[in-house]
């Protein structure tokens, strides 16, 4: 692909993933606050169980009765996952994915690529995977009930 016409050097997949590369670092910005957020309050004696998240946004999923220290649980890992700073994890794995494809094909500079080129894919499918699981659990809350009575 030659990008030099009208008579400009053009180095469009250069640029491209200078931009990726800002992306990773706000995005990752976020992240390492979401996370600080995360590690900074103090845990619930139910989340220290193996399993223990899953089994509780199973019974939220379900309808199922919570108990006072699960409904507080769930809505905990449920406001996590609605934070726009959640968003930031799958957004900066993206961005690497995009970071690395787009830096391969700027040194390639017109020729053919390879295989190798294209392993930044992967990353990228992966952040649309934990986008969709955070949307998951995030649309949790309408089915999280307002109050729950021992």
């Amino acid at each position: 692909m030659n990008w030099n016409f009208l008579g400009t050097n053009w180095h469009l997949f250069g640029d491209l993933a200078a931009l990726a590369f800002l992306a990773l670092l706000v995005s990752a910005t976020g992240v390492f606050f979401h996370i600080r957020r995360l590690r900074a309050r103090s845990p619930l004696p139910i989340s220290e169980g193996v399993g223990a998240r899953k089994a509780v946004l199973t019974k939220v999923r379900k309808g199922e009765p919570l108990s006072p220290q699960e409904h507080e649980f769930a809505g905990r890992v449920i406001a996590d996952h609605r934070s726009p700073l959640a968003f930031c994890i799958p957004v900066a794995i993206f961005s690497l994915g995009c970071f690395y494809v787009l830096g391969s094909l700027e040194q390639l500079h017109g020729l053919t690529p390879s295989e190798r080129t294209f392993i930044g894919v992967i990353p990228m499918f992966g952040s649309l995977n934990v986008t969709a699981q955070t949307l998951r659990i995030a649309k949790l809350k309408r089915r999280l009930p307002v109050s729950v009575t021992q």
